[in-house]
């Protein structure tokens, strides 16, 4: 059974840094593909960043281009996401989420296509 478990939120003031983890288990972590996702109160879940299996390519929504960075290491099945420059807008639940399937490119990142959720971390910024 994939459990997926992030750590590192928290409350930071708008400009600060956070940095947030994701460790995996139940799965050949190498093999898949892994993407964060946000949920504002009142507002859907949306795609935040993706990072292939290898590593080697990564994703980002827009409105976190050149703030926000994906990185993984395979040898401890851990997922990172580092978050600079934060607003209010930020303010949510992050998830990180694996592939359903191994070995996939991550050129469509829509939430469907990732079979196993975490249980989210708050991630608050204050104005």
């Amino acid at each position: 059974q994939v459990q997926l478990v992030e750590s590192g939120g928290g409350l930071v003031q708008a400009g600060g840094s956070l940095g947030l983890s994701c460790a995996a288990s139940g799965l050949t972590f190498s093999r898949y593909a892994m993407a964060w996702f946000r949920q504002a109160p009142g507002k859907e879940r949306e795609f935040v960043a993706a990072i292939s299996w290898s590593g080697g390519r990564s994703r980002y929504a827009d409105f976190v281009k050149g703030r926000f960075t994906v990185s993984r290491d395979n040898a401890k099945n851990t997922v990172y996401l580092q978050m600079n420059s934060l607003n209010s807008e930020d303010t949510a639940v992050y998830y990180c989420a694996a592939d359903k399937n191994p070995w996939n490119n991550i050129v469509e990142v829509t939430s469907s296509r990732f079979g196993s959720w975490g249980q989210g971390t708050q991630v608050t910024v204050s104005s």
